[in-house]
């Protein structure tokens, strides 16, 4: 019988003394996840430290937007506990906006924005003075940063993406990184980012993760 995946630790970790360490935004630990009679995950212990990013990676169909579904809370048929925040955002593979309502009204309606707040929301991202188009109006680029803001602009402790940047170009993608970069900066969140890019790994997270079939262990990349 297959194993099912579980989480291995493939990139440097923190070297600090874990009884320093600050108490985590999430915590993660999953004991098993079956469809019917197929098991999806195994064992998974993650513990998500303040204003850290966390990248998970593995090839695709292991279960990687399957875990983020259970963190997020969208994916109840696991067995263990997740411990998140009240105040979670999450970034999907595609925008997921509101077609049918405009830029403002898609930080309104789901934030409780304020026109001060949307304002600033959409100058943070570089979509000022866009409040009154539609998400059909705007690029992919810009559908991509409207998608960043409304996560930011919610103040989130913890925010979960899901391969956010998959299907730009390099150009676009290096855009997109950049402004995640500064915005991550601007605001205290922690991150747990899904990714089959390492060098985007590599780039935006403290932590690299791989979601595989290994025994249920986190241990350091080898050389």
């Amino acid at each position: 019988m297959a194993t099912a995946p579980t989480l291995r630790l493939v990139g440097s970790g923190s070297t600090q003394d874990p009884a320093k360490a600050p108490s985590p935004v999430l915590r993660v630990a999953i004991e098993s996840m079956r469809f019917d009679d197929k098991s999806v995950l195994g064992a998974v212990d993650l513990d998500l430290a303040p204003r850290e990013t966390v990248a998970i990676t593995g090839p695709s169909g292991v279960g990687k937007t399957t875990l983020m579904r259970i963190i997020a809370g969208l994916e109840t048929r696991y067995q263990g506990h997740v411990r998140r925040p009240d105040r979670l955002a999450m970034v999907f593979q595609e925008p997921t906006l509101m077609r049918w309502r405009s830029v403002a009204e898609n930080l309104r309606i789901t934030l409780g924005l304020g026109p001060a707040g949307i304002d600033k929301a959409l100058d943070e991202v570089g979509l000022a003075g866009r409040g009154d188009a539609f998400p059909d109006q705007l690029s992919l680029g810009q559908q991509r940063r409207l998608s960043l803001a409304r996560a930011f602009a919610g103040k989130p402790d913890v925010l979960l993406m899901d391969e956010p940047f998959v299907s730009l170009d390099a150009d676009l993608s290096d855009e997109m990184m950049s402004l995640f970069e500064r915005l991550r900066d601007s605001h205290p969140v922690a991150t747990l980012l899904v990714t089959h890019a390492i060098p985007e790994a590599e780039r935006l997270a403290t932590r690299i993760l791989e979601l595989s079939g290994q025994p249920a262990r986190l241990r350091p990349r080898r050389a």
